[in-house]
């Protein structure tokens, strides 16, 4: 009987494994496949194979949506958010783990509820706010909103980092004449990256495919990003859906390489996460 209910159940554990293995495959590779046919073997089979691979839709979904300066821009805002985001959320992390003081707690809990704040909620106090600066349409704008509107996350992630950090090698530092800027920046991060590396992995991937304020706050092709750019595709009378997949598929590799290097930082951070915070 034992031998029975242990088939099943491996049985049952292999087709789940292999069934969300497909469901979660399977778009990937519809598009990266469609992005290679032609519109109208599209229109004629949207699940057939190409008969003749069209690499040319990738040339034009540069050519057409000039997605190389949109990549540029994507790609700059997604590394100066992240930088910014981790800074600050690794200075805070640390004020909120090392230092008491009233409402520190109270501290947390405010930035730990930003998290289930919907962030198309704020657009209109955003959208006021940058306008009355003059940031409107500039890639500043992105800039400073996905730096602000993660550290929620980020603060939530890296302070059981900061918590679990041993107060007694900090100690040790200070005896050794270690100042305290030099304590935080050569002991307490280089100790933490894993959930540094962790907040910032959400970070850029939030940033890289964040679409709803970019759309918001800019306006001018300069200032676009790649994922504004997959709309060029898209006009009053056609579209152009191979192209448009063809730049979807280069909009999405970025997040996947980047998961594919730090997902052993990511996994070990949540789980570490998990067990210490």
């Amino acid at each position: 009987m034992n031998t029975v209910k242990k088939g099943l159940f491996g049985f049952l554990k292999w087709f789940l494994i292999i069934f969300f293995a497909i469901y979660t495959l399977f778009p990937l590779v519809w598009l990266f496949v469609t992005s290679l046919k032609t519109n109208a073997e599209y229109f004629a089979n949207p699940f057939s194979i190409p008969a003749i691979p069209q690499f040319q839709n990738y040339i034009n979904a540069f050519s057409q949506a000039n997605l190389g300066r949109m990549i540029f821009n994507s790609v700059t805002v997604a590394f100066i958010a992240t930088f910014v985001n981790i800074m600050v959320a690794a200075m805070a992390s640390y004020a909120l783990s090392r230092f008491k003081f009233k409402g520190r707690e109270v501290i947390f809990a405010l930035f730990s509820a930003g998290v289930m704040v919907p962030l198309n909620a704020l657009m209109v106090p955003y959208f006021t706010i940058f306008s009355k600066v003059g940031l409107l349409d500039s890639l500043n704008s992105l800039r400073i909103l996905y730096a602000a509107i993660g550290l929620p996350l980020s603060i939530f992630i890296v302070r059981g980092f900061m918590d679990s950090f041993p107060r007694e090698i900090e100690e040790a530092a200070y005896v050794d004449g270690c100042g305290f800027f030099g304590r935080f920046f050569k002991i307490v991060l280089p100790l933490t990256k894993t959930g540094l590396v962790t907040a910032a992995t959400f970070q850029f991937l939030t940033c890289w495919n964040e679409f709803v304020y970019a759309n918001l706050l800019t306006s001018s092709p300069e200032t676009k990003t790649i994922q504004i750019g997959i709309r060029y595709f898209t006009n009053q009378f056609t579209t152009d859906y191979v192209s448009m997949y063809a730049a979807i598929v280069i909009a999405i590799i970025p997040s996947i390489v980047g998961y594919m290097l730090f997902q052993e930082q990511i996994i070990s951070g949540l789980t570490s996460g998990a067990v210490k915070g």
